[in-house]
């Protein structure tokens, strides 16, 4: 009975205190793990990154795995999870513009992904199993796009070979609202 009453005082107690008292005390009791994966979330505004947004902007993340788009006029706002490259090794990172788009790409490996991976077949076609998705931004930068994938289980991770990697759903949305010249940052 006594360790009852005693949770309930400090149960009301704990209640007791202001917002600010309480978020003190339940930092404490968190590990710095935690901690630290709660504050690595920051989600940047365009101004960070763009002079402007003349044909609409993508903002590929990396470290939150994250996507983002802007239209030109602002009117429109997304925020996506994608997957990112494997390693540091694979990620180009700068600034690039989409030069093209299209729905239903086919795949061809580049040379070096062939010489990790000699087993890959040297074309896939279009269709739900291939390694692009459903649509894809084609970017200035040689072999790196912003597509889609139908391997759910690589969204949030790092699993690609360079690309930035979105849900079928998400990139078809992505793939309507930008267009030929959106800017393009990897970081």
């Amino acid at each position: 009975m006594k360790n009852r009453r005693h949770f309930i005082t400090s149960t009301a107690a704990f209640m007791a205190l202001p917002a600010f008292g309480q978020a003190q005390i339940s930092e404490l009791g968190t590990s710095s793990e935690s901690r630290r994966n709660i504050s690595g979330f920051s989600i940047p505004s365009w101004q960070d990154h763009f002079d402007d947004l003349k044909n609409g902007v993508i903002l590929c993340d990396i470290a939150s795995r994250t996507v983002q788009y802007w239209s030109e006029d602002e009117s429109v706002y997304k925020l996506y999870p994608s997957s990112v490259p494997l390693t540091e090794e694979l990620t180009r990172r700068g600034y690039t513009r989409v030069i093209r788009k299209v729905e239903g790409p086919s795949w061809r490996p580049t040379p070096s992904m062939k010489i990790r991976n000699p087993e890959w077949p040297d074309y896939w076609p279009p269709g739900p199993d291939n390694p692009l998705g459903t649509h894809a931004l084609y970017l200035s930068w040689q072999y790196y796009r912003v597509h889609g994938t139908g391997d759910t289980r690589k969204i949030g991770r790092q699993s690609s070979n360079g690309c930035i990697g979105l849900y079928n759903e998400h990139i078809a949305e992505l793939f309507d609202l930008a267009k030929v010249g959106t800017q393009v940052k990897i970081f």
